[in-house]
Formats: structure tokens, C-alpha cells, sequence
């Protein structure tokens, strides 16, 4: 992450009136589970469902308790493990995908619980293939509440195409951010593909943002954001906040 802190200090000032909605949204997440300081998936994407962003459709399952019938939720289902404590998933064989059928996801489940620290399973519907970003933001030592966007995929893992900007950002700031990535011209459109929804990704980034500046989330990592003509949706998403 430092060596792309240059960036930084280019980017142009930030001008944001708050709304609650974020606000809100944060302290009543961490009013409801005092105690904790490492958010589970289900409740991250429940805090970005409630600010109005949309998340697969799933239901979480936790450790002891058995799969609902019936089960409201449409196969092919994806099913992951959740826990506090496990910080890759798939490092650890922690994800199931393309389960077609009751007895492919219960024995997912079965498995998934049996995993050392696994707090639960979150079953939920797949999504869609699309464009996958990411979008973070974190309290960095010498910078204070600082964004992160990259394009997904081989794009972080081989070329970190990464960029960062302080935050909190209004539109013309996340605008910036996103077309520092080497990779920006896949947003608009190439080889056959539409271009995405980016009045969409800027809310995201702008909502991150915000919640950054509130000053008491650490971290906020949402691994992939899947990008559309029009929409998007959280696939992944992680947040840490101060004890």
C-alpha cells in the first residue's frame, strides 16, 4: 500500500456534506453486537444492503443449528464459511460453489461447519458474471481515513492496478480515484463489453468514503464488487473496526 501513497498527494481536496444514512447505518450495526470489533459477511453486507446498496440474497446459518425448509432461495447456491477469526476463506477450502440441489448444500453446510473457528455458513444465491472491482478504505497511520480502488481479478493479483485517494470524497474525487487504474477503460466499455454502471461504482466508493471519515471502522475491504450495465452488487465484504 505505500508505494502507491504518492497518489495521494494529487488528489484533489474533498467537499462532502454527511448524511446519516451511513452514519446511521454503522452505529447501529455496532450497537447491536457490542463487543465485537471483526464484523461477520452477513452483517457487513446487511449494513451496505441498508444504506441501499443491493447483496446476493442468502441467509446465514450458524454453527449448531440446521439448513431451513424450505429453503426461499433460488440453486445454483454458493455457500461460504463465516467466522471472525478466518481471514481467507479460500485459503482454507472455506467455499462451495454451484450447488445445485438440497443435498449438494447440506453437505456443504456440513462440511463448512466443521471448520476450525467457523462461526456459521452463509448460503446464498450467485450472482451474475461481471466486471469485479474492488473497494476499500482503511486508517492509515500518516493519512487518516484513506480509499482504495482496483479492478479485480489478475488485475490486483499480477499488476497491482490499485489507486488511492483521502477521504472523504465527493463525486469529482471518486471520479478521479477510479480513472487512475491502468485498467479504467474496461469501466467504459471494450472488446464487446458495455460499459458499467459507474454512477453506481461512484456511490460505492463515496459511501466507503463516508464511512471511513466517521473515524471508528479500521477497515472495510469489499472483494469483489460485480460491476453491470446497469447495477452492481457486493459479493464480498469485510469490515474491522477500533476495540
Amino acid at each position: 500500500m505505500v508505494s502507491h501513497f504518492s497518489l495521494l498527494l494529487e488528489c484533489p481536496g474533498a467537499w462532502y456534506t454527511y448524511s446519516m444514512n451511513e452514519a446511521q447505518a454503522v452505529r447501529e450495526l455496532i450497537g447491536s453486537d457490542r463487543g465485537r470489533t471483526v464484523f461477520l459477511e452477513h452483517d457487513v453486507k446487511g449494513l451496505f444492503r441498508e444504506i441501499g446498496f443491493d447483496v446476493p440474497r442468502g441467509i446465514f446459518i450458524r454453527t449448531g443449528e440446521t439448513l431451513p425448509k424450505p429453503l426461499d432461495l433460488s440453486y445454483p447456491l454458493l455457500a461460504k464459511v463465516s467466522s471472525s477469526k478466518i481471514t481467507s476463506k479460500s485459503n482454507i477450502g472455506g467455499v462451495r460453489g454451484r450447488l445445485r440441489n438440497e443435498e449438494e448444500l447440506e453437505r456443504a453446510v456440513r462440511d463448512l461447519s466443521g471448520i476450525a473457528e467457523a462461526e456459521g455458513v452463509l448460503v446464498e444465491e450467485m450472482a451474475p458474471e461481471g466486471l469485479e472491482v474492488i473497494v476499500g478504505g482503511v486508517i492509515d497511520n500518516q493519512f487518516g481515513p484513506v480509499v482504495m480502488f482496483g479492478l479485480g481479478g489478475i488485475f490486483v493479483e499480477l499488476f497491482k492496478d490499485i489507486a488511492f485517494a483521502l477521504a472523504p470524497l465527493a463525486s469529482e474525487d471518486a471520479l478521479w480515484l477510479i480513472k487512475q487504474v491502468r485498467g479504467y477503460r474496461l469501466l467504459e466499455g471494450c472488446r464487446g463489453r458495455p460499459p458499467v454502471d459507474k454512477a453506481l461504482l461512484l456511490r460505492i466508493i463515496m459511501s466507503v468514503s463516508e464511512i471511513m471519515a466517521l473515524g471508528v471502522v479500521r477497515e472495510i475491504d469489499l472483494n469483489p464488487v460485480t460491476l453491470y450495465e446497469d447495477g452492481a452488487i457486493i459479493l464480498d465484504a469485510k469490515m474491522q473496526i477500533f476495540p
